[in-house]
């Protein structure tokens, strides 16, 4: 991995991790579970066109939501700071593109990373999994007809999201999301 040219997104400071929160394989629990409640699922209305959502409590004060995927949809490379994450699909089949390797926090804008760290998986419904901090992925619904519903969790609450762009092994910061741009 090789940096060039330093951020000009503001530099993320971690606050301290609250003690005794959920762990990722609680998270993991948590989303499968919930994926597994045909009444939950079906609260969320879809949309034929664009990703749709709800805000559900997560358990010891995480962040928790419900997420409707149509046909092509997708999250575009990005990570969760400094949180814990798991996410388990409920209905359709989700493919997660993943690196597999840890990216500095900040001080960069363009990297490129070394052959051999792409990991892809396909989760279908009743299928989860948990990740750590730092966890540089995209969510994919590869389907072109079915739509996909997953339950995602995350502790501590997201502070932040990096969005990211790829051009073949080069990834590039592209902008930082806060709270307020989702909620």
């Amino acid at each position: 991995m090789s940096a060039s040219a330093p951020a000009s997104a503001p530099a993320y400071i971690p606050e301290s991790v609250p003690a005794g929160g959920p762990t990722a394989t609680e998270l993991l629990d948590f989303a499968l579970r919930t994926a597994s409640d045909p009444e939950i699922v079906a609260s969320l209305p879809l949309d034929p066109e664009g990703r749709t959502w709800i805000r559900l409590d997560g358990p010891g004060g995480s962040e928790a939501w419900l997420i409707g995927w149509p046909p092509g949809t997708g999250t575009g490379w990005h990570d969760h700071a400094e949180s814990l994450g798991a996410f388990a699909t409920a209905r359709g089949r989700l493919t997660e593109r993943s690196l597999a390797v840890r990216l500095p926090s900040e001080g960069w804008r363009s990297l490129e990373l070394a052959p051999g760290v792409d990991r892809s998986r396909t989760l279908a419904a009743g299928g989860g999994r948990a990740f750590g901090r730092h966890h540089v992925h995209e969510v994919l619904n590869d389907s072109p007809e079915e739509h996909a519903v997953s339950v995602h969790a995350y502790y501590p609450p997201l502070p932040l999201i990096r969005r990211y762009s790829r051009s073949g092994p080069v990834l590039h910061l592209e902008h930082v999301e806060r709270p307020a741009d989702w909620q």
